[in-house]
């Protein structure tokens, strides 16, 4: 067993070629797991070892010290579109991007969860304590998802960039028309344990379970013939694009740039001016508080 970190060593890459598997950990406790641009390109490095590598069947991904992801790292909200430098070297102020460049970096962004949807090599998540955001989005794509009952899943940036958040076509195939939207247009955050009836996951467990069983699963699926798994994953491609996917590799990044450049009317919440007035752990609680809706007192 090999263990090979990438870069900063937030993204870690582990390789067990005796059992056909290797995982690839998300590895920024500190932030529970959020990931930014970098930490993203390092994962899909890793993704490239895994597909090029004739020797491995399974790739199990799992976040550090029982917590899946977060998603974006949304300390900096414009951060993933890139600072402008000015002409004598000195960085500008930042401002909004413009939809150009929105639409240039959100392809290139879309990529990578084009490229895990249809990974060629089986996925499996283990999956516990938040899957929010990109990291939700990335739970839903594995093939096989094991995810302890208490884990918080959502799309938490929907109260502050809209529903149309890109991946539509993957929400409404994989969680259902009325669960999609629930979730998108409320930005709620609800445990796993309240749609386990509803086979989202491929198994939902106690929290002490969670990486046994995503291990059992890796190796289970690592014991099927790998041209077979190859074959399948593309033959699983096509039919989700011509049933499920069709338009979506170029609806996603469209409705993420178009849907995020909003304007916020009085009494809005505009999480980008909030917390560049009070600090982005300010922002949430904020955030929180306005969102906040008491369910009523029906005696």
């Amino acid at each position: 067993m090999t263990v090979s970190p990438a870069t900063d060593g937030r993204v870690l890459y582990e390789l067990d070629p005796d059992r056909r598997i290797a995982t690839i950990t998300l590895n920024n406790p500190a932030q529970r797991n959020s990931y930014d641009a970098a930490m993203r390109d390092d994962i899909a490095r890793c993704l490239d070892r895994v597909a090029d590598d004739d020797d491995i069947t399974v790739v199990l991904l799992r976040g550090a010290e029982q917590v899946f992801s977060t998603g974006a790292d949304m300390n900096n909200a414009y951060g993933w579109y890139g600072e402008r430098a000015a002409a004598d070297g000195e960085r500008t102020a930042p401002r909004r991007p413009s939809q150009r460049r929105r639409l240039t970096v959100d392809r290139k962004s879309f990529g990578f969860y084009h490229e895990f949807l249809g990974f060629p090599k089986v996925t499996v998540g283990e999956i516990s304590g938040y899957a929010l955001g990109g990291g939700f989005e990335m739970a839903l794509m594995t093939d096989i998802s094991v995810i302890a009952r208490d884990t918080r899943i959502g799309m938490p940036a929907a109260r502050f960039l809209g529903p149309a958040l890109g991946s539509l076509h993957m929400f409404f195939h994989r969680l259902g028309p009325v669960l999609a939207r629930r979730l998108l247009l409320t930005g709620d955050i609800v445990e796993a344990a309240s749609v386990e009836q509803l086979g989202v996951f491929t198994e939902t467990c106690d929290p002490a379970a969670v990486t046994a069983r995503a291990r059992y699963w890796a190796e289970k699926a690592a014991k099927m013939p790998a041209d077979g798994v190859v074959i399948a994953k593309e033959a699983f491609r096509m039919v989700e694009q011509s049933q499920a996917y069709q338009g979506e590799e170029v609806a996603s990044y469209l409705f993420h740039a178009f849907g995020t450049n909003l304007q916020f009317a009085p009494g809005e919440f505009n999480f980008v001016k909030t917390r560049a007035e009070h600090g982005t752990k300010e922002a949430f609680r904020l955030r929180d508080v306005h969102f906040h809706v008491p369910e009523p007192d029906l005696g």
